[in-house]
């Protein structure tokens, strides 16, 4: 019976690869995200940007637009998952980089609040969930802080992502596992935005509550788990697809939650160590007990990542985003300007082999091209 199961599950994936081109190494990947990813994300980023000028409280006003001009690789890197959703393409870069703009915006208001205060996150929270759950009504998202008219800013960018989600075929299979891994993030953000001296403790007791479902690992590395939004992003686009099972739907989450997710997050951290320190920020990175600790959970990462999305369709455009991440995150100037993280960094890399260092580099091309 299970040998039968192989073969329809096989036929199933062979046939959403037929349906949706998408490109399988990494030249073609690039073109295909320079050509029709970033130009439709750089748009949007543009209408949100002008919407940001015209928030009335200056503070709100400044962290919004602070997100989107500091945080654009967020959204482009985002983006290129929306080339599975095929014709639908747009339509899915549009809620990328509404549901991303939301993610940047709210964690620049944690990181510069001064209250600490756990019940304002959670408010500020409720938009992720809400922006995840067409037909709900929006509350004051900012009513335990001082700081509250965006002129509709927020309600906008969650009322785009409902409209978005309304287009899909499948949201109403999709929905359980968007709000579990949304739920995810946002007690993830809660937690590490409280008191300093509560953070650890905080993440500690989430983590034992939910260790079970995971594989071995720290609460550190589970915290980095959390905190991206590549498998939300990854849903939404094959929900427009005519064919989505609930099988399918259960790879596409163990694809990438936990170990894409958290390879994403780690190397995230991993280049923000030294600025992280001098601002006496929590980074992740820092927990390990030394450097060959951190490159070893690293390749980790990057092996069961790998495995993880094996069973995956379009397996070889998955992998690209996966190996993408070392390349893109490791070409970062900040690695560049520390010698010993430079060397780190080379290590990495060669984890993905010559993907890896394809993105490699290409991001370094790319900044440069967007420095000049």
């Amino acid at each position: 019976m299970n040998s039968i199961q192989n073969v329809l599950d096989h036929i199933h994936l062979e046939e959403m690869k037929k349906e949706v081109k998408v490109p399988s190494n990494p030249i073609t990947l690039m073109a295909k995200v320079y050509r029709d990813v970033f130009p439709v994300v750089h748009h949007e980023l543009a209408m949100w940007k002008e919407r940001a000028y015209h928030i009335p409280n200056d503070e709100l006003h400044n962290q919004a637009l602070a997100s989107i001009e500091h945080k654009t690789f967020h959204c482009e890197g985002g983006g290129i998952l929306a080339l599975l959703a095929d014709e639908h393409r747009e339509e899915c870069i549009r809620f990328i980089v509404a549901y991303q703009t939301i993610s940047d915006y709210l964690d620049n208001l944690c990181d510069r609040s001064t209250s600490l205060d756990p019940n304002d996150f959670a408010a500020l929270h409720e938009s992720m969930l809400a922006a995840l759950t067409p037909g709900s009504e929006g509350s004051n998202y900012y009513r335990y802080r001082d700081d509250q008219d965006d002129g509709g800013y927020l309600d906008e960018l969650v009322t785009t992502c409902q409209e978005v989600l309304e287009k899909t075929k499948h949201y109403n299979k999709i929905a359980p596992i968007l709000h579990e891994l949304a739920c995810y993030y946002c007690d993830l953000q809660i937690h590490k935005h409280v008191k300093l001296e509560e953070r650890e403790e905080r993440l500690k007791t989430w983590f034992a509550a939910h260790r079970e479902k995971v594989p071995p690992m720290s609460w550190f590395e589970f915290s980095a788990c959390a905190g991206s939004t590549l498998g939300i992003f990854c849903l939404v686009a094959y929900a427009f697809h005519d064919e989505l099972t609930d099988d399918d739907i259960m790879k596409i989450r163990q694809g990438y939650f936990p170990y894409v997710q958290g390879l994403h997050i780690l190397l995230d951290y991993f280049i923000d160590q030294e600025e992280d320190r001098i601002g006496g920020d929590l980074n992740f990175c820092s927990y390990y007990e030394n450097k060959e600790a951190t490159l070893e959970r690293l390749q980790h990462f990057v092996i069961e990542a790998e495995k993880s999305l094996e069973q995956l369709p379009h397996m070889k455009f998955h992998r690209l985003i996966s190996r993408g991440l070392l390349g893109i995150y490791l070409s970062d100037e900040k690695v560049s300007q520390q010698k010993e993280m430079q060397y780190m960094a080379r290590r990495i890399v060669k984890y993905g082999g010559f993907t890896s260092r394809f993105f490699y580099w290409n991001g370094k091309m790319y900044r440069k091209k967007m420095a000049q």
